[in-house]
């Protein structure tokens, strides 16, 4: 992973921890440990705590489909098995939060499904929270969609104003609805914790809002794990910019020494460059 650190964003990691970190088998070293949990501090006054969790293992991660709305299937049984565990890590950490958003691709609204009954809250859908929107490519084999639309792959990184297929969103448009729809939670509930279950496409967004990186910039590129959580502190500093600090990347703890595997064989949606 590739990170440039811009003036407003903190990467940090504290003793003190608000979202406790889950307990790691014996055998995990210490310094895995924290790489894992990424502890931090508790909140200060007027600040949102965005907790971004991807969904669990899906049928579009295995299978060489085009998972959008049409070629969505939900999850696999690895996928509800990993989703079992992520609930059952909220529940033994007592975890709070006062809204959960979810996604409303089927993957991440059968995800959220374990995380609401965790966290005792209804679901909000949010379709701005979707993956990005692979148009008319939705349900079709990887080799069809090359072989139908070209390789988009070959282009995006050069040509991020390109759609994915016709209908579909380019990476510039992803970057900017997706962007929003992080922007509008932590705008909306200050002092507060939101939990998001989203897609990675959508934590990899996170990372271009923080860093003020646009659909131009450089690449910032990573593989967060199925139902891994990712923790933002966001605050308004006096001048009126985002202040975005980065407390915990891709903590997957309950997932390790369970046996269960933590990565997909590829993604639902292919996003740039050559990651499918």
């Amino acid at each position: 992973m590739l990170i440039l650190v811009h003036p407003r964003v903190r990467l940090a990691a504290f003793r003190q921890s608000y979202w406790s970190p889950y307990p790691l088998p014996a055998t995990v070293s210490p310094s895995v440990a924290s790489q894992v949990h990424g502890q931090c501090r508790r909140r200060n006054p007027m600040t949102t705590d965005l907790y971004l969790i991807r969904h669990g293992e899906a049928v579009a991660n295995v299978e060489p489909i085009i998972g959008g709305m049409r070629g969505d299937v939900g999850l696999t049984d690895l996928g509800r098995k990993q989703a079992e565990l992520l609930e059952q890590r909220l529940r033994a950490e007592q975890v709070r939060a006062d809204q959960l958003y979810v996604s409303t691709l089927p993957r991440a609204l059968e995800t959220g499904e374990y995380v609401a009954r965790a966290l005792q809250l209804p679901i909000q859908r949010d379709d701005d929270l979707q993956e990005l929107r692979p148009g008319e490519a939705d349900g079709l084999s990887v080799d069809e969609w090359r072989r139908r639309f070209g390789d988009p792959h070959s282009l995006l990184p050069t040509h991020p104003f390109r759609p994915f297929s016709p209908g579909g969103e380019s990476w510039a448009a992803f970057l900017v609805r997706a962007g929003s729809a992080l922007a509008r939670l932590v705008a909306e509930h200050e002092d507060e914790t939101v939990v998001a279950v989203c897609h990675g496409g959508v934590l990899e967004v996170s990372f271009y809002l923080a860093f003020g990186l646009g659909g131009t910039g450089n690449r910032v590129a990573f593989a967060p794990l199925n139902t891994s959580i990712t923790h933002w502190r966001h605050r308004r500093g006096s001048n009126g910019q985002s202040e975005w600090t980065l407390v915990t990347f891709n903590d997957a703890g309950h997932l390790a020494g369970a046996g269960v595997p933590e990565e997909s064989e590829r993604e639902a949606v292919p996003t740039p460059p050559n990651e499918d």
